[in-house]
């Protein structure tokens, strides 16, 4: 049986009523930033079931603005988010959505810019997170590692290259997560990191011939 740790019984310090609707909305918004890495023009926040029923009450939609917007957990403009310099850069917009094949605090954003790309996940309770999907591609991030996110043409050979490349730079993985469209098409890596890739090893990954999206996503510290 799993056994509770401190996090499951003091919620996070936070801005908000809601350690899931909340805080747990705030890291997802800060870890689904963190994986589009760019500045968008617009972004869609699609929220559902017990978000999206009691979401607006609970500062959901803030929360999600606000991590976004790169605002920690316990930052006071969360409260007024919609009226900050930064929220009035980009466009966005929240649906509400009823979808019992999702979890009962699942969110996607729609990130349109340069990139369009889509990122889900869902709040698990007590600040807790996990992004489990990017675009079509099945992922695990829940913000407690340094990770890789790695989009690639699939080709034979290019995760043993991936996995040299970081055995090299003397890092440990600690998960490693692998998805495709289909052999010989679009596929998907996300490697969960025990330490931290130097800049020389992000710089021979980003050179490789099949790889067309790196993202190395630290850590989340709040």
């Amino acid at each position: 049986m799993r056994q509770s740790s401190i996090t499951d019984i003091i919620s996070p310090i936070m801005a908000g009523p809601s350690s899931s609707h909340t805080a747990g909305a705030v890291r997802l918004g800060l870890l689904a930033g963190n994986v589009y890495n760019a500045k968008p023009e617009k972004v869609i926040f699609k929220l559902y079931n017990s978000y999206a029923l009691t979401g607006k009450g609970h500062g959901t939609d803030k929360g999600l603005l606000a991590g976004v917007l790169g605002f920690a957990v316990d930052d006071e403009r969360i409260k007024n988010v919609f009226d900050t310099p930064e929220a009035k850069k980009i466009k966005y917009e929240f649906n509400f959505l009823e979808d019992f094949n999702r979890h009962p605090n699942a969110v996607d954003f729609h990130f349109e810019g340069d990139l369009n790309m889509t990122v889900s996940g869902n709040s698990i309770g007590a600040g807790e997170i996990i992004i489990d999907k990017i675009n079509n591609f099945s992922v695990n991030l829940d913000g407690k590692y340094n990770s890789l996110i790695l989009v690639y043409h699939d080709e034979p050979g290019v995760i043993s290259k991936v996995t040299g490349m970081i055995q090299l730079d003397k890092v440990n993985i600690a998960s490693m997560n692998c998805d495709r469209s289909g052999k010989g098409k679009e596929a998907s890596m996300c490697i969960c990191l025990d330490g931290e890739v130097s800049k020389s090893c992000l710089e021979a990954l980003n050179s490789l011939e099949h790889l067309y999206i790196v993202r190395y996503i630290k850590k989340l510290e709040i």
